[in-house]
């Protein structure tokens, strides 16, 4: 029992290693997934550093041209990286883009939030994720993105004609400036030499102390309209997560990996742990067996010596029995009391004989043994007793062949059924059945319908002279002991459930 405990404590604690283990390696899985997020992250604040170091290179007066845009944000487009750039006015409306086409709504997404899909991360508004350079171009002045059309020569096109505004011709006074084609005079000459002071933008400071106005073409409602739905806000990034998935892939059939070896090797410490048990079980039934082989040779001088001086004697003694009760003038008295002299010297000499077949040294010769065949035998053998007691005994067919000594496990198996036949009542019933426990073992069981066994005789009956009735010599089971020892088997007493003794032969080796 204390090794059935031990073997659960080992293997209790072997499956909790590899619990651990498991544990251990889906925590780092995790911590490796949320590792590989962190870098596509730092990696889309490096490109929205580059995107906002290209529009602040590409920005002439608060103004930055959308088709010169959008080519230098498609020179950062690289597919299996970054999809999609988009830059956004306050509203969240793409002002300009590069790449794969926005297929979402700018305006439902949240700022403070990463948008995770199967392939793509989307994030947005990158400010807020440190890009200083794109807070600096929105905060220090507002940019516009216009297309070319919307915007006044030489901003809109390369033509040398209406390089600057003034009125026209046939003009009515005080019209708004307007696009010409008369040459610049000297004044205009000079404001193009120092933008600041063109007619377009002198004195019209823009907001915040904005040292660059609304432009001259656009009224203060056009403007503050142009702000709104072309001024630069923030940032749009659409990043491939294909190199994400690929590193969280690898590091988790690498975790599987290291989890399948975690548990290959706690089975295989499991199952050497009870390859090691039934060694050691082994083991000590050889030491037993050797030591009860060593004793029984000691004994067996003894008893060979004590065996030729007492069965001389009574001979003897049953000799002049014999001779006094066939005396034809011996009184009924005296043949009475020589018929008892005469059974009591054949009880001491069947004792002496049983004795002396005890204390002899088993030596097993092992051959492959029918036990259908031998159980036969012994019940041949056991005839008269079973029908005496009108006892029912009941023999499985197909039971397996073992290895064993034929005479030795006969005469082991008729000690068991004969006290299975001397327990049970009259009428009553004696079961023999064999089973297989494995690849290479069986054991074979004795049943009866007796009064069975108490559990506290249940060990003490296999020692020598123990023994629950007045008939019997205590040897019985004491030489099946002895036998299943120098097999290196095991006996055991169990209760047969509902009334009656089981006895049980384990670890009967098969027969190949």
């Amino acid at each position: 029992m204390n090794l059935e405990r031990r073997t659960g404590l080992v293997i209790g604690t072997l499956a909790a290693v590899w619990l651990v283990i498991v544990a251990w390696q889906t925590i780092e899985h995790k911590r490796v997934q949320r590792a590989a997020r962190q870098t596509l992250i730092d990696r889309a604040k490096d490109i929205s550093n580059t995107v906002g170091l290209v529009m602040r290179s590409q920005r002439r007066f608060g103004i930055i041209s959308r088709e010169r845009l959008e080519s230098a944000l498609g020179s950062l487009i690289r597919p299996g990286e970054l999809n999609a750039v988009a830059v956004l006015n306050d509203l969240g409306d793409v002002v300009a883009s590069a790449g794969s086409p926005i297929e979402f709504t700018t305006r439902d997404l949240d700022p403070s939030r990463e948008y995770w899909a199967d392939r793509t991360v989307t994030l947005m508004n990158l400010v807020d994720l440190g890009t200083n350079v794109t807070a600096e171009i929105r905060e220090s002045q507002p940019t516009l993105v216009l297309q070319r059309e919307d915007m006044p020569r030489p901003f809109g096109t390369n033509s040398p004609a209406g390089m600057f505004p003034g009125p026209p011709a046939n003009a009515p006074p005080n019209a708004p400036p307007s696009f010409t084609n008369q040459p610049p005079s000297i004044d205009d000459a000079r404001d193009r030499d120092n933008p600041r002071r063109s007619r377009g933008w002198r004195g019209r400071g823009g907001p915040d102390g904005n040292p660059f106005g609304r432009p001259f073409w656009m009224s203060e409602q056009q403007y503050k309209t142009a702000l709104q739905q072309k001024g630069v806000h923030g940032f749009l990034l659409v990043l491939s997560t294909q190199s994400l998935q690929a590193a969280v892939r690898q590091d988790f059939w690498l975790r599987a990996i290291i989890s399948a070896m975690a548990a290959i090797s706690v089975t295989g410490l499991g199952l050497a742990w009870q390859s090691l048990t039934k060694t050691s079980e082994l083991e000590v039934r050889l030491i037993r067996a050797s030591e009860l082989n060593a004793r029984l040779k000691e004994m067996n001088l003894a008893a060979a010596g004590l065996a030729h001086e007492t069965k001389n004697p009574l001979n003897v003694i049953r000799g002049l029995a014999q001779m006094l009760s066939k005396q034809a003038n011996a009184s009924p008295e005296i043949q009475r009391q020589s018929d008892g002299i005469i059974a009591q010297t054949d009880r001491v000499t069947a004792q002496l004989n049983e004795f002396i077949n005890y204390s002899s040294p088993r030596e097993v010769r092992r051959t492959a043994v029918n036990l259908n065949s031998v159980v036969s035998e012994v019940v041949r053998a056991l005839g008269f007793d079973l029908e005496e007691k009108k006892v029912r005994l009941e023999v499985a067919p197909g039971m397996p062949s073992i290895e064993a000594d034929e005479q030795l496990l006969r005469q082991a198996l008729f000690n068991l059924l004969l006290n299975a036949t001397q327990a049970v009542a009259t009428g009553g019933e004696i079961r023999v059945s064999a089973d297989k426990t494995g690849a290479t073992e069986a054991h074979l069981d004795i049943r009866d319908d007796g009064p069975g066994v108490p559990p506290e005789h249940r060990e003490e009956i296999f020692k020598p002279y123990f023994t629950t009735t007045e008939r019997g010599t205590g040897l019985g089971l004491a030489v099946v002991h002895q036998i299943v020892l120098a097999h290196g088997w095991d006996v055991a007493c169990l209760p047969n459930e509902p009334r009656g003794a089981l006895f049980r032969l384990s670890h009967l080796r098969l027969a190949n």
